[in-house]
């Protein structure tokens, strides 16, 4: 069972990106999944996360900006990310919540500058 993130880049304060999260496990995912991200010499952190039956919940630093949405049928989660900002730089992960079900897979690098 591996997860893999994908989606990231460089973008300019204010820009959008989409981040997709696929697991490649044929049972449907039936856990909370959440996007995580590591800033460089920063711990890992949660950013966002959504139940089974789709409810979401944010951090701080990134509600009213970021969305987080899954396709149970397809085993696939997104992270769509508006209006950016240079402290969002980070790797992003994903990974259910909490993080006892899978193993890390890579991340993708998101680098917010101008």
């Amino acid at each position: 069972v591996q997860l893999q993130a994908s989606g990231g880049g460089l973008v300019q304060p204010g820009g959008s990106l989409r981040l997709t999260c696929a697991l490649s496990e044929t049972r449907l995912a039936i856990y909370t999944m959440g996007w995580y991200r590591q800033a460089p010499g920063k711990q890992r952190e949660l950013v966002a996360r959504i139940t089974q039956r789709r409810t979401p919940e944010y951090s701080d630093t990134v509600k009213g900006r970021f969305t987080i949405s899954r396709d149970n049928a397809k085993n696939i989660w997104y992270l769509q990310m508006n209006n950016l900002k240079p402290e969002d730089t980070a790797v992003y992960s994903c990974n259910s919540f909490p993080t006892i079900y899978y193993s890390w897979g890579q991340g993708t690098l998101v680098t917010v500058s101008s």
